[in-house]
């Protein structure tokens, strides 16, 4: 047996073998009581937008696409999604401090402002997650409201 045919089937072997190696997957089953849309009033359209444009990596329920089935991809995925949540999880978001969560909204409006969010690796995949210019604007507009909110409750 040659030496590449050698390698190719340890390969496939591994392979094979890393995908009875699953992470835990972002899905809660019901609605958290701190999620942000049940403490703070949000217009329906923003909401789906955020839940369109956000929601995947940054809640407690991620909708996967089939390819997330498939390791190594799902453990990148994993790691994406755990350090979109340590960032921001809407779903816990009335359990931060009000100086927390400003801060949390503080950086949602710049990264949204500097178009740096959603990340484009997202955008690629999902399409409908592209935010225009309008879109930009109603996002930032509405986490400004709510951190006017927030700074109200801090003084």
């Amino acid at each position: 047996m040659s030496t590449t045919r050698k390698i190719l089937i340890t390969l496939l072997v591994l392979f094979v073998i890393i995908q009875f190696f699953r992470p835990e997957k972002n899905q809660s089953v019901a609605e958290s009581p701190n999620d942000i849309f049940a403490h703070y009033r949000t217009p329906e359209n923003t909401k789906q937008l955020i839940h369109t444009a956000c929601y995947d990596c940054h809640s407690n329920h991620t909708n996967y696409p089939w390819y997330a089935e498939v390791q190594p991809i799902a453990w990148w995925l994993s790691d994406h999604v755990n350090e979109g949540k340590s960032e921001i999880n809407f779903s816990e978001f009335a359990s931060y401090t009000p100086k927390k969560a400003d801060h949390k909204m503080e950086e949602f409006v710049e990264m949204i402002k500097e178009g740096e969010m959603p990340l484009k690796s997202y955008t690629y995949i999902h399409g409908d997650a592209k935010l225009s210019d309008a879109q930009r604007t109603e996002l930032a507009k509405w986490a400004e409201e709510i951190r006017s909110q927030i700074q109200a409750d801090i003084k």
